[in-house]
C-alpha cells in the first residue's frame, strides 16, 4: 500500500524538490503552502507523515503542529521539521508541541528518503 506524506513548505521549489524524492521513492505526495492549508488538508484526508517547513506566512510549523495535535485524527501521524532553523530552543518547543524528528535543509535526498520511511514504517 503507498504511504502518502503531507509535505508544508511555502517555498514552491522546495515542494517540488520534496515531491521528486518521495514520488521517485513510490511515495504519494499531497502539497500545502502554508500551516493553514496544511490543516484544510488534514482535515479532508488522513496521511502517514507530515513533513513540515517552520517559517511560513498565515501559520508556521510551530503553530500548525500545535493546532493539528489538538486533533484525535493527529493521533499517530509522525511529523517531521524541515527547517533552515536550528535553534535548540526551537527544537525542544516542537518536540513538546508533538514533533516526532527534525531535519536541515538544505536535505540530502538519501536521508529524507532514510527517514521518512523509518517514521512511516515503510
Amino acid at each position: 500500500m503507498t504511504k502518502t506524506i503531507l509535505t508544508v513548505d511555502d517555498s514552491p521549489s522546495v515542494r517540488q524538490m520534496v515531491r521528486l524524492t518521495l514520488t521517485g521513492a513510490g511515495f504519494a505526495v499531497v502539497e500545502a503552502c502554508d500551516g493553514e492549508d496544511a490543516l484544510a488538508k488534514v482535515g479532508a484526508q488522513r496521511f502517514d507523515a507530515i513533513l513540515t517547513d517552520q517559517n511560513m506566512p498565515r501559520l508556521d510549523g510551530l503553530g500548525f503542529i500545535r493546532k493539528f495535535r489538538t486533533s484525535p485524527d493527529s493521533i499517530g501521524v509522525p511529523i517531521v521539521f524541515l527547517s533552515t532553523e536550528s535553534r535548540d530552543t526551537l527544537k525542544e518547543q516542537a518536540r513538546a508541541a508533538g514533533a516526532t524528528g527534525w531535519m536541515m535543509k538544505p536535505f540530502d535526498q538519501a536521508q529524507l528518503l532514510a527517514v521518512m520511511k523509518k517514521v512511516v514504517g515503510a
